[in-house]
């Protein structure tokens, strides 16, 4: 028996250097006694890691093993070294370990992953500072944390990216982590629960106080992401058993509040916005006019204007896409765009008249990314897509084509309910009333960065569209 032993609880480079030369040397997992601490026991020294044989090949790990490895060392159970190591061992014959899910070792591996992870999550959510005075120009602060796992150095890095103006000392009963004029120093000695008291805690009380809202309670739901165990050393926990128990007495007093008057100056901007116009009789008047102000979801506060779609009211054949563009935006036409562009050549080759065909799409508010001057694409959710697809049908009991064109899985989701996977779906009709073809967007042929695949995906979005002409005239 080979006894290896580790000056520190979450150190992984100590564990991969200990555990490259037993891999290399051959030992195997139940031949290694893993301790830790430092200096002789009264059984004698610790044996000095063996030599690898000439022409020992290094272990080779999954890219995600190290990632694992780092995490999981931060447990607390003393049986996570040896579980480490055969994971190791059994890597090197068994390259897809990882994957196999049901296997108890690695079972047990994603097990400390997640109580670590969870145990960092917790310790970033529920360390709370105290100010110390100091007569430097950079503020001080100290906090006492008790986590469940040694996480000392993994989770500190990111108080020290959020709180890099400062310095700041974190005690646990597990180690230390020191943050001084720019730079993080760990430790895991253990430390003790200092007298800490700030006098900004009775404020955060207060401010606390202010904002439950006994109406919104769910005290298992609360205790699940707050555990008892975190409310002593949180200052507005103390809090927390008063509001529960005041909670229906207070939800009583809300429902018989009389509603307030808005602040005075909410009449003086209600007064300056242009009174709302009546809804015309007529039913694609009034669409429009309803769909202008539309907020169903939250796309219309940055959207420029709802972008309804645009062709004859009784076209044969409707083309729905996924969503305006910037070009769109701006201009309040559907399929202007660089998009409209290819959809506009491949109408042409399929003998297709875009001025006999309604052109729309499944969301009706463009969503984007702002970068610099640019707005970028962004794709729309299934929730945006479901908001809309009120619009869209309204579009279709108005229009009643006798096909339509799914430009894409958004538009087929809009139409449908549900999504497809485009590869298989593309070019073959779905019965429906309407029948829907689904195919490719335009958008999608201009990102392909392959000229060949580009041309060749074009070739069978024209086929498509030649597709629908077909049957629209089998169908006349």
């Amino acid at each position: 028996m080979i006894r290896v032993r580790l000056s520190a609880q979450a150190d992984p480079l100590a564990w991969r250097q200990a555990a490259r030369a037993l891999v290399m040397a051959r030992i195997a997992p139940d031949a290694v006694d893993w301790q830790m601490g430092a200096g002789r026991d009264l059984f004698g020294g610790d044996d000095p890691l063996p030599a690898p044989p000439p022409g020992a090949i290094p272990p080779r790990v999954p890219r995600v093993f190290p990632g694992l490895l780092a995490t999981a060392i931060c447990h607390a159970d003393p049986a996570r070294f040896a579980l480490l190591y055969r994971l190791l061992w059994r890597l090197q014959t068994e390259s897809g370990l990882l994957e196999i899910a049901p296997d108890p070792d690695v079972q047990a591996l994603h097990r400390m992953v997640k109580a670590v992870r969870r145990d960092s999550h917790k310790m970033h959510a529920f360390v709370r500072f105290r100010e110390m005075p100091g007569d430097d120009s950079r503020r001080r602060f100290v906090a006492w944390f008790e986590p469940d796992h040694h996480i000392i150095a993994h989770a500190t890095p990111f108080f020290a990216r959020r709180f890099a103006d400062m310095d700041w000392l974190i005690l646990t009963p597990k180690g230390s982590a020191r943050f001084h004029e720019g730079q993080l120093h760990t430790d895991e000695i253990a430390a003790k629960k200092p007298d800490l008291e700030d006098a900004t805690e009775q404020l955060w009380r207060t401010y606390f106080s202010s904002i439950f809202n006994p109406a919104r309670l769910k005290v298992k739901a609360m205790q699940s992401e707050m555990p008892r165990k975190y409310w002593k050393n949180l200052p507005e926990a103390e809090l927390i058993p008063g509001l529960i128990a005041q909670a229906q007495s207070r939800v009583t007093q809300m429902q018989q509040q009389q509603a307030k008057a808005p602040p005075a100056f909410h009449a003086a901007i209600q007064s300056r916005r242009p009174a709302a116009r009546p809804a015309p009789a007529d039913p694609w008047s009034a669409l429009r006019h309803d769909a202008a102000a539309c907020t169903r979801c939250g796309l219309h506060a940055q959207a420029t204007q709802t972008v309804l779609g645009e062709g004859p009211q009784d076209a044969a054949l409707m083309i729905v896409g996924e969503q305006p563009g910037d070009h769109e935006d701006l201009a309040g036409r559907p399929f202007i765009g660089p998009a409209g562009q290819i959809l506009d050549r491949a109408l042409g080759q399929a003998g297709l008249d875009r001025s006999r065909i309604y052109l729309t799409n499944a969301v009706k508010h463009f969503k984007f990314v702002p970068q610099g001057k640019r707005r970028i694409h962004q794709r729309p959710n299934a929730g945006e897509v479901s908001h809309c697809r009120w619009w869209l049908q309204r579009e279709i009991e108005q229009v009643q084509p006798r096909l339509i064109v799914a430009m894409g899985a958004t538009a087929l989701l809009g139409l449908m309910g549900q999504a497809g996977k485009m590869t298989d779906l593309r070019g073959r009709l779905i019965p429906g009333a309407p029948p829907v073809l689904p195919t490719w967007h335009p958008a999608y042929l201009l990102r392909l960065p392959d000229r060949a695949a580009a041309e060749a995906e074009t070739a069978n979005f024209t086929r498509d569209l030649e597709l629908a002409a077909a049957v629209l005239a089998k169908a006349a």
